[in-house]
């Protein structure tokens, strides 16, 4: 992490100042400024402000008084000396708040009004910490429990009580601390810095669903969940990986019994959805690459990818509201208000979204306070260039759902069609996204919409759409036959072999009874959906021009595509467009060469090293000349979707630990801009031993990044990093060249 800083002095994780024992009593009251520090014996001054304690370690004594914190039975009391002091390290939960654990691994907690030593991270362990304002005073705060609102205060005989008004309390920087549980990242040093107004050295990660999870929130309460709750596991929970990864028992049901993913997801394949449930430490089942319903973007893991040069992340709030009506209604610990959980498209999306600003306010916390994190949410790429140039995360919002601004369709009995989708109402909540900080949006999805057709790529989707829609797909042969040199990636899907589940699934009887026993039928070889552009699609469209948002035009029937792509070449600039997703619902090649042409970016979906560099030699053969070849990639991470896999047979493995921007396979770009060269070790928990190797399990959660990175440079040399690396400045360019083609759009 990036501790440090002038005006904020930081505690590294388990790097702190040595306490002056013997001379502390002698030092007074804890109001010493950097020039008392020395003649009081500390080699390191106390915190300046309530952010600056995260992650160090502390002793504890009253402001006025010169004796320590101590064990005193079953809580605290301030009566020791400075040998004798509990030394408390202190996991930051949000900012200015804390869990006090001791080096017995203990948690300053209350229970009832009493001031207790307990064992449970929550929130009876959990702090907040008030500046008094004394001005001179540095170190010295008040305590205050968020569970019960009282202030932490001195009772008779010093010990530790809880009352209306607060003590004041100094914290003394000190060494000997035991650590909290966290995730490692198992990358030392920090991430690279780069100069303001050069080009971006980084990748793009495109599609990411890094809000997805079990509960979207950081721990405190229940604002979620999403997709019907079985999407397990949180990206950031304020009471550390022991909670955010545990035991998936609950939602998924004994040995994984009851996890609906066997159903929905992989067809029926129950002995797959049998897993051992527990999660921190051990990881025996889960996270794997193909396992879609446990979490796969915990923060860490996307610290190791940022810190391997990670730059810009689009992360989609994202939904499919017929799956998450099945999912709140299938599995295990389906509670009431799980039963009452908003599963539309925009309710479920927007929390995401909002969520994301939650992540950044924990990421913040753990670090120098308020906008110090890594994870740092932009608006406009001149803010991104800014927050890259700082050696951080750029971070867009995005949406990707089918019902995008509530626009969602019915298909009516007689042929006709019902929309729940006005003009006005486009154009209102496309300014609650903007002003939201939406930027990058998928106009289409699994299903059809009031905009359009869905893009056909899984014939079992036409099911998951009949539940939401009513209606199944009216498609068409897809032109020449989908698939072979006309196309960059393959259309449509051949329809007459869409399974359906055993006659006892929720799916199954839902289509029957809603659609009265009647299956469609379709004509032989690949067929693609029918439906194309709507006037409101169009109109939806225009406006999101308009707006200036980054299109990505996967998702979309062929058709719709091509209108997509006309649309923004009747602009000055032409509007470009992205395909971050794999393609779905095809692309011709034609198509490919007109998205790049148009000043857009093809990245591909989730590779490991060898599909990295296939993928970019299919892209050369279609790369604009002039233009500064560039490959990020859209992992779908969250999204329902496998991962990477293992690279097939033959392959040179790779060595751990292994270096990037250094050596072989690294281009002179990287030294030139004075990036050194960072050491990655082998994923691994001190606290139980599981490791992840990329060669033997593959892309089993974000943190392997770093270790595809390092396959990439072994499978595709300097040419394949080197293009991996211009992923971010290339989108920065698109970005900015749709921001030139909105004003166009507006007639400015």
């Amino acid at each position: 992490m990036g501790h440090g800083g002038v005006a904020a002095v930081k505690y590294a994780r388990g790097t702190v100042s040595v306490l002056c024992m013997g001379l502390l009593a002698a030092c007074g009251g804890a109001g010493q400024d950097d020039s008392d520090k020395a003649a009081g014996g500390f080699k390191g001054p106390p915190p300046r402000t309530i952010y600056d304690l995260a992650n160090g370690c502390f002793v504890l004594k009253p402001a006025e008084g010169a004796a320590f914190a101590v064990s005193a039975g079953e809580g605290y009391a301030a009566t020791g000396s400075a040998e004798e002091a509990v030394h408390f390290y202190m996991q930051a939960t949000d900012l200015g708040s804390y869990m006090f654990y001791g080096a017995d691994r203990s948690l300053m907690s209350v229970a009832s009004d009493a001031v207790v030593s307990g064992d449970a991270p929550g929130l009876d362990a959990d702090w907040s910490l008030e500046d008094p304002g004394t001005g001179k005073d540095k170190g010295v705060f008040s305590i205050r429990s968020l569970a019960n609102g009282k202030a932490l205060a001195l009772g008779e005989g010093g010990a530790f009580v809880l009352a209306d008004a607060p003590a004041r309390f100094a914290f003394l920087p000190a060494d000997g601390c035991t650590e909290f549980p966290e995730m490692p990242t198992g990358i030392a040093g920090k991430a690279f810095k780069q100069a303001a107004g050069a080009p971006v050295i980084g990748f793009a990660e495109v599609h990411a669903h890094m809000a997805m999870g079990s509960e979207m929130s950081d721990g405190s309460g229940n604002v979620g969940p999403s997709a019907g709750g079985v999407m397990y596991g949180h990206a950031v929970n304020r009471y550390g990986v022991g909670k955010a990864l545990e035991n998936c028992e609950g939602p998924h049901g004994p040995d994984g019994e009851l996890s609906p993913e066997w159903l929905v997801l992989d067809g029926g394949d129950f002995e797959h959805a049998q897993h051992d449930t527990v999660g921190w430490p051990t990881f025996i089942d889960w996270p794997q690459r193909d396992s879609q319903l446990h979490q796969q973007m915990y923060w860490r893991w996307v610290e190791r990818a940022w810190k391997a040069g990670l730059r810009v992340m689009t992360v989609h709030g994202t939904n499919i509201e017929a799956l998450c009506d099945i999912a709140k209604n299938t599995g295990n610990d389906k509670d009431a208000d799980l039963q009452d959980t908003d599963c539309t498209d925009m309710g479920v999306g927007v929390k995401q979204v909002q969520y994301l600003y939650d992540m950044e306010e924990y990421i913040d916390a753990q670090e120098d306070g308020p906008g110090k994190g890594w994870f740092r949410i932009v608006r406009d790429p001149a803010e991104a260039r800014a927050v890259i140039a700082d050696g951080k995360l750029a971070v867009i919002p995005g949406l990707e759902f089918s019902n995008v601004f509530g626009c969602k369709v019915e298909f009516l009995p007689d042929g006709s069609e019902q929309s729940y989708c006005t003009k006005e109402q486009i154009d209102s909540e496309i300014e609650r996204v903007w002003n939201l900080g939406v930027r990058q949006i998928f106009a289409y999805h699994d299903v059809d919409s009031a905009l359009g057709g869905t893009g056909i790529f899984s014939s079992v989707l036409n099911y998951v759409g009949f539940l939401g829609t009513h209606g199944f797909w009216k498609t068409y042969p897809c032109p020449n036959g989908g698939v072979g040199d006309t196309y960059f990636y393959d259309a449509g899907a051949v329809m007459e072999s869409a399974p359906l589940f055993s006659q006892d699934d929720p799916i199954t009887q839902a289509i029957l009874e809603n659609g009265q026993g009647t299956l469609p039928v379709y004509g032989p070889g690949r067929q693609c959906n029918a439906r194309g552009t709507t006037e409101l699609g169009f109109y939806a469209l225009a406006q999101m021009m308009k707006r200036g948002f980054v299109l990505d035009i996967d998702h979309a029937e062929l058709t719709i595509k091509q209108d997509m792509l006309d649309l923004g070449k009747a602009l000055t600039p032409d509007y470009p467009m992205i395909s971050a997703h794999g393609g779905h619902g095809g692309i011709s090649l034609a198509q490919a060469r007109q998205i790049l042409e148009q000043g857009g970016l093809i990245y591909p979906s989730s590779r490991n090293g060898q599909g990295f560099k296939s993928f970019l030699e299919r892209l050369k053969e279609i790369w604009p000349a002039g233009r500064t070849l560039a490959m990020g990639y859209g992992a779908d991470a969250n999204g329902l979707a496998n991962l990477a896999n293992v690279r097939s047979a033959g392959f040179t493995p790779v060595q751990y630990p292994f270096t990037l921007f250094q050596g072989e396979g690294w281009g002179p770009q990287f030294a030139a801009a004075g990036i050194e060269p960072l050491r990655v070790e082998l994923l691994t928990i001190p606290d139980s031993g599981k490791y992840w190797n990329a060669d033997e399990v593959g892309m089993a959660h974000y943190g392997m990044i770093a270790d595809i990175v390092e396959q990439t440079r072994i499978e595709g040399g300097e040419e394949a990093t080197t293009a991996l690396y211009n992923s971010a400045e290339a989108y920065l360019r698109m970005w900015e060249q749709t921001a030139a083609a909105s004003a166009s759009a507006r007639g400015q």
